[in-house]
């Protein structure tokens, strides 16, 4: 079996959990390779030292790696799909973060779960990607993806800005807002609920789009097909505001056309059979945990 590990803290947590990673995977005799940034904060904080090969981008990974295992939050996770991209590779997240949706092995029963990864216990759910482009803008070309959500937002100033909806080049609506959120199934539970967005179950085919403090309370969520075509357009007293494309955000023009549509693979998540998305849910949004139902 050959494993990719990728992170980006190397605090004492961190450091532990990466450490007995590589102790169970030299006792069954596994192959890893560590992403070169990585490897270099881990080096500058550990006495240990260790030599394995290096990965530093999507063309240094093939489908021969088994598993990505990525150590840290749900952010650690988003980063680590544009080394994946469609490569297939089944992801996995050591959540030492504070919620992890995405990231959800438990610290507490690490080293039972982990010997259950490295022995390729584990299952693999698909998960559905948006992908933007955007007319003469290069800002995102390298990879213009994104697993839970597409956001345009405000720059550089505390008025509304207005952005023009389109689906399936149908005018939908023009927001008076701070900003809009694009999301996925997957991403529905992150910045999307924060908002007022609806939850959507992994495998339901829809989008969501969702205003951020929207001026007119009636501009409600909106869930449609993951098959319909969206494109923005945004104004605003300021030149420009920004895209968001999961944790990457840039600067845009205003007026420029941004058209997002769902991407032509997907991202496998890997998972154990007891942690379901309902689970999930249950434990991390603390469904349930009411007085009345003691």
């Amino acid at each position: 079996m050959k494993i990719a590990i990728y992170g980006q803290s190397a605090d004492k947590i961190s450091k532990n959990i990466f450490l007995e990673l590589l102790s169970i995977s030299k006792s069954e005799n596994i192959k890893i390779l560590i992403e070169k940034k990585y490897n270099s904060v881990l080096l500058q904080k550990s006495k240990t030292s260790h030599v394995h090969k290096l990965f530093s981008s999507y063309e240094d990974l093939d489908s021969t790696v088994d598993l990505m295992i990525t150590i840290g939050g749900d952010g650690t996770l988003l980063r680590s799909i544009s080394f994946v991209r469609d490569l297939g590779i089944p992801i996995i997240g050591i959540n030492t973060g504070r919620l992890g949706f995405l990231a959800t092995l438990n610290q507490e029963l690490l080293n039972i779960e982990l010997k259950k990864i490295l022995k390729g216990e584990f299952n693999v759910e698909e998960r559905s990607l948006l992908e933007v482009n955007i007319d003469n803008n290069n800002d995102f070309s390298d990879f213009n993806f994104a697993l839970n959500e597409v956001s345009v937002g405000r720059k550089n100033t505390t008025s509304m800005i207005e952005i023009k909806t389109t689906l399936n080049g149908e005018y939908l609506n023009t927001y008076w807002a701070d900003g809009l959120i694009v999301s996925t199934p997957t991403g529905s539970t992150g910045y999307s609920l924060s908002c007022g967005g609806p939850i959507m179950t992994p495998s339901s085919q829809t989008f969501s789009i969702t205003p951020i403090a929207p001026h007119n309370l009636n501009a409600r969520p909106l869930v449609i097909s993951d098959e319909i075509k969206i494109e923005l357009s945004v104004e605003g007293r300021e030149k420009s505001h920004l895209l968001s494309l999961d944790s990457r955000i840039n600067s845009l023009k205003n007026n420029v056309k941004i058209k997002i549509k769902k991407a032509n693979y997907k991202i496998k998540l890997a998972s154990f059979k007891n942690n379901s998305f309902y689970k999930t849910l249950r434990s991390k949004l603390l469904w349930g945990e009411d007085r009345r139902n003691i």
